[in-house]
């Protein structure tokens, strides 16, 4: 699901260190950037500037319930990266979600990455998707999952900096055709023995499904609010 533009125009040079701790990240802020973590209380001002940046890049359109469906649940793994010299408008954004794979390891999962193109090439996206990782490294995570599409070798040189491998050629795996490769960064020693159990996530589709079926996640968004999470 990731939209890897942003990530595909970093081409930074850094540590080949793939260790997996909070320092070993390479985080950078450009003149006039802030980074924030996204709250529900922020949603009626960066909401809509999230789709709108997003829905760019996309080869696929997404419901305002898919955005609503991490944001609700997992705001605190949403980073924002802000142009304090523009009224604070924003300039990228990483989306994730946690949560257990198939009854086995605590995943988290990458699925929406974007910074506007004037702010591209400056290493915003490393730096938002650095946070997420050190966020899901201090929820106790095992694991965290992506997928960008296999011309996208600029964005798969980004993340293999930061420690992910490849983990499977998923054929025809966007609507327009194009096949991606699903990359897995190991946050704990033998996390890739772990059994898991089903053919699909705890939701009962598989995760580009989710989004290519918004009637049926719209029922799922409808679920955060009667369960009182906004």
């Amino acid at each position: 699901m990731s939209s890897n533009a942003a990530a595909a125009s970093e081409s930074q040079t850094g540590s080949e260190d793939n260790s997996v701790t909070a320092s070993a990240h390479f985080q950078t802020t450009p003149p006039g950037i802030r980074y924030l973590q996204y709250s529900l209380e922020k949603e009626v001002e960066y909401l809509p500037q999230i789709r709108e940046l997003i829905s760019k890049d996309l080869s696929e359109p997404y419901s305002i319930y898919v955005y609503r469906y991490f944001l609700y649940q997992w705001p605190e793994l949403c980073f924002m990266a802000v142009d304090a010299l523009e009224d604070n408008k924003l300039a990228g954004v990483v989306i994730c979600k946690l949560e257990p794979h198939r009854r086995g390891p605590l995943r988290g999962y990458i699925a929406m990455l974007a910074t506007k193109d004037k702010f591209r090439g400056k290493g915003i996206a490393t730096t938002l998707v650095s946070k997420a990782i050190d966020s899901m490294i201090e929820k106790d995570a095992d694991e965290i999952a992506l997928e960008t599409e296999e011309t996208n070798t600029a964005a798969m040189k980004l993340y293999e900096r930061l420690g992910f491998l490849r983990s499977k050629k998923l054929h025809r795996y966007y609507m327009n055709g194009n096949s991606a490769y699903r990359l897995l960064l190991y946050l704990k020693e033998g996390v890739g023995s772990i059994a898991t159990e089903g053919e699909y996530n705890g939701s009962g589709l598989d995760v580009q499904d989710e989004m290519r079926y918004p009637h049926r996640y719209q029922e799922s968004a409808q679920d955060v609010f009667s369960r009182g999470i906004v």
